[in-house]
């Protein structure tokens, strides 16, 4: 049976892994993106996945995306949580704004997205919801009290809404990743980006079909006895 997939964050970075081994894996995936329509347009010309822009963080945007992904391609069985922002600055920098950003995509998308698909998954008897936390979720990291406590926020959320599902078909897990070789981890400073390599048991960075696999195998139809899991994707960097 082909499900119908919705990898938000999905064409670019880790989501676009997570979007191409969920299309391998025999998905009909459906990927979302908040603004960089040449990115999303390349990315469905370079993979045939189709992409819808909204905004995961506004509850009124996801709500008419919802509407139109069913309505063109059916309901969606598979959802990964992936959109995120960073707006990092410590506490004494970081404005409400900053905050405010961080939570709403990172955290309330996750509501948002479940919130809207979660009765569809209940009829069906079947649903399979992976969010996409952080190593900063579970071991902090300075200057980023907003995207820790959101991605925080993500682990707990899951662990509720797990209990919630488990009776209807659908589980619900999450990954934590660890530093993986996206364009913004590139773009730390050599020295530094040594330094966080350094750290990590495994000697290298992730990529991001590691956490594509991960992706994968929470949401096979045959993972039905996993949920409630936090699934650490980080080399052995924190052991948690």
């Amino acid at each position: 049976m082909t499900r119908v997939a919705l990898v938000t964050g999905g064409s670019r970075g880790i989501g676009a892994a997570i979007s191409i081994a969920l299309k391998e894996a025999g998905r009909h995936v459906i990927a979302s993106y908040a603004g960089n329509v040449e990115a999303a347009e390349a990315f469905t010309a370079s993979t045939g996945i189709p992409t819808i822009k909204f905004d995961a963080g506004s509850f009124p945007e996801c709500e008419a995306a919802v509407a139109e992904i069913t309505e063109a391609h059916g309901a969606i069985e598979v959802l990964v949580n992936n959109a995120g922002i960073t707006r990092d600055g410590t506490m004494n920098r970081m404005t409400r704004d900053m905050w405010d950003a961080v939570i709403d995509t990172n955290l309330g998308s996750c509501f948002n997205l479940c919130k809207l698909t979660f009765d569809g998954m209940k009829a069906k008897k079947f649903g399979r919801v992976v969010n996409i936390g952080s190593i900063n979720g579970q071991a902090g990291q300075y200057g980023q009290v907003n995207y820790a406590a959101a991605k925080s926020g993500i682990h707990g959320f899951t662990k509720a809404l797990a209990q919630e599902g488990a009776r209807f078909g659908i589980t619900v897990n999450a990954i934590a990743p660890g530093y993986v070789d996206t364009d913004m981890v590139r773009a730390v400073p050599e020295d530094v980006l040594a330094k966080i390599v350094a750290r990590i048991p495994v000697g290298r960075l992730g990529h991001a079909e590691d956490i594509a696999r991960g992706v994968v195998f929470l949401t096979a139809d045959a993972g039905d006895f996993i949920t409630g899991s936090t699934l650490s994707i980080n080399g052995g960097q924190h052991m948690y």
